[in-house]
């Protein structure tokens, strides 16, 4: 039986999904942790995503019950917006920087300032947060010249794996694909090439053409895994690669998102995305219009708290998860409850680095359930501004609403969600839509398919889990805007 697998090298770790490569069944999956990290300053050694990855493969394997020949064909979907640099040795020069990384905020400052931030949303769909590659590179210059020095290849995440899993030093191929490509601040989907003149503004001597990696189709084929390779990896010796993508991205193809369908991701991160057959141009930044995986477009927000910040309230009430949302879900729903501007962290979406968590409204009257709910609602209340922007950018948003992540599992979630939004929220049963996703475009390049059409034949079946409670939220959310106003004006706190 030929076995696909799907690779979601994310933040906290690696999974491996293997799936039938003709019916789409899943067969089992394995997951090895990756070291933590804690923004501002975010890093990883790759190498230690590789270790993950071998070890991620070894214990899905065990638990599909297959031998490495059956394992045909792979594909990596990971992080977005971080840098891998490599010297002309094909070493990694220094750790990777990661998407929630936010040190090069002064240098995205720099560089919007010398291009214009609506000129440069116009060229790449996005107005550069301090999260994009692009700063991260300006970053490097300016705080360690010698290690840009030594740059010769910039790659992202995903592009390091299947770098390794082609060869690596001994003959990887460097391959990126539109959808993690957008993310980076230099490739224009619309146009469908890299903006080396953008790059020119950090150093105009860099050959930058010969240091970026070929951006695929995405179904095309990026070579296959040598010998060395496959026994280290445990898998057929010339199995096809994947051009790879996005974690997002292939997220909205292992969940058979549609135009008009919308997906809230409740991860450390939280995302909101839908797909598009056409691009938008957001001047505010709120809304990145990416490239998707599939050959169109996938406008989402991200925020860069969420569920952590559920984690971060229940340590503070001394509280377990299911004891937050027993509290959170008794919560009397008062117009005049606190209400919290989770930017623990810091913030993408809106852009504010530098800010600080607001909890606003408290009394002598505030419970602990009221602090719990607060929690819950502090991080959808964000998203759903999010969500708002979009709907106001032109998109439809009246299909399914789906929640995945992690916090899809909470019911805490999962009924606010439906309140806030005043839509009912479905989920799926597919665990690991990521590497769900990344093992279809695995599948649609070993068959020699298109992408959609392998979506679209194993896209999971989804089943309705809230609906709305017909909460007013009006005034619930005026509180939260303009707290969340007062937040992102005086930075800190």
């Amino acid at each position: 039986m030929p076995v696909v697998a799907g690779v979601d090298s994310s933040t906290q770790s690696t999974t491996v999904v293997l799936r039938d490569a003709d019916t789409g069944a899943t067969l089992g999956s394995g997951r090895a942790p990756h070291t933590p990290t804690f923004p501002p300053v975010s890093e990883q050694n790759p190498a230690e995503w590789w270790a993950a990855t071998i070890a991620a493969f070894a214990a899905a394997r065990a638990a599909a019950g297959v031998v490495p020949d059956d394992i045909v064909a792979v594909s990596v979907a990971a992080q977005c917006h971080g840098l891998v640099p490599l010297d002309a040795r094909g070493q990694v020069i220094r750790p990777a920087k990661l998407w929630n990384d936010t040190t090069a905020a002064g240098e995205i400052a720099e560089l919007t300032a010398r291009l214009g931030g609506d000129a440069w949303t116009d060229r790449v769909g996005t107005l550069p947060p301090p999260s994009f590659t692009i700063g991260k590179l300006a970053w490097l210059k300016a705080h360690e010249p010698e290690n840009f020095a030594a740059l010769a290849t910039v790659l992202l995440p995903h592009d390091y794996l299947t770098w390794r899993l082609t060869g690596g030093p001994a003959g990887g191929r460097a391959v990126t694909d539109r959808s993690d490509a957008s993310g980076t601040g230099y490739y224009s989907a619309p146009e469908g090439r890299y903006l080396t003149e953008v790059l020119e503004l950090i150093d105009a001597d860099k050959n930058w053409a010969a240091m970026l990696p070929d951006v695929l189709g995405p179904s095309e084929h990026a070579g296959t895994v040598p010998a060395a390779v496959a026994t280290e990896l445990g898998v057929r010796t010339d199995a096809v690669v994947g051009a790879g993508a996005g974690d997002q991205h292939a997220s909205a193809v292992g969940l058979g998102i549609a135009p008009g369908e919308l997906a809230y991701v409740l991860g450390t991160s939280g995302v909101v995305f839908t797909t598009s057959e056409f691009p938008v141009f957001d001047h505010t930044g709120i809304v990145n219009s990416v490239a998707d995986a599939t050959g169109a477009y996938l406008p989402l927000i991200c925020t860069l708290n969420a569920a952590k910040v559920t984690d971060t309230v229940a340590r503070l009430l001394g509280v377990d998860h299911a004891e937050l949302e027993r509290l959170a879900l008794s919560a009397e729903r008062e117009a005049e409850r606190p209400v919290l501007v989770s930017f623990l962290d810091g913030e993408r979406t809106p852009n504010r680095p530098a800010a600080r968590g607001l909890l606003a409204g408290l009394s002598n009257d505030t419970s602990r359930e009221d602090l719990a709910l607060a929690a819950y609602e502090g991080v959808v209340l964000g998203m759903e501004r999010g969500e708002r922007r979009m709907a106001a950018m032109g998109l439809a948003l009246d299909g399914r609403l789906l929640v995945t992540g992690g916090g899809a599992a909470s019911a805490a979630y999962r009924q606010i969600v439906a309140d806030v939004t005043g839509r009912p929220v479905e989920i799926t049963d597919a665990a690991d839509a990521v590497a769900a996703g990344a093992a279809v475009q695995a599948a649609a390049v070993v068959r020699g398919a298109d992408i959609r059409t392998v979506r679209s034949e194993w896209a999971p079946a989804s089943r309705v889990v809230a609906e709305p409670q017909g909460v007013d939220y009006r005034q619930v959310r005026e509180r939260y805007t303009r707290a969340a106003d007062i937040t992102e004006l005086d930075g800190a706190f």
